[in-house]
């Protein structure tokens, strides 16, 4: 077990480490920004519907997890470049977003079907949330580390000499 922990603490500090840890916080981050918008507005302010609710929060959690995983987990600064980072970045949210809303659904249709009062129905929503942006928490990093990967060695060929002929 104590190999294992130390293997791990190695890996964390390598720069691939290091870079999974990085997206783990800015997951951390996004999900609580969502979670508390999403009970704030549905749970205390009864401002919207289960998925009208869940689709806010999770769209205004997606703006500090674009700003955050570009600059503090892929390293990037300066101008985001829409068809390269902008793009691929929410077509991969709004994918997330689909599911977290069809769990909304799912979770709407459960509290409606049992009767659920206010606070169960707002945990019921929370939990889906957490559930859908979870599934698919591993596939998005994967995504968008050769999305950025790509970019960096596409920048990297940019800066390089031109051989003459």
């Amino acid at each position: 077990m104590r190999d294992r922990i130390l293997r791990l603490w190695r890996f964390c500090q390598t720069p691939e480490g290091l870079k999974i840890v990085r997206y783990t916080m800015v997951s951390v981050i996004s999900a609580l920004t969502s979670l508390i918008i999403l009970t704030f507005v549905y749970g205390v302010l009864r401002l919207w519907s289960e998925v009208f609710s869940t689709l806010f929060a999770n769209v205004m959690a997606g703006i500090p997890s674009y700003i955050l995983n570009r600059r503090w987990v892929w390293g990037k600064s300066g101008r985001s470049h829409l068809w390269r980072e902008i793009l691929p970045f929410w077509v991969m949210s709004l994918t997330g977003i689909g599911f977290a809303l069809y769990t909304a659904t799912l979770a709407h249709n459960y509290a409606d079907s049992h009767h659920l009062h206010h606070l169960a129905r707002t945990a019921l929503v929370v939990g889906a949330n957490v559930a859908a942006f979870g599934i698919l928490w591993v596939l998005k990093f994967l995504i968008l580390n050769r999305v950025f990967a790509q970019i960096a060695d596409a920048e990297l060929h940019e800066h390089e000499p031109q051989e003459m002929s």
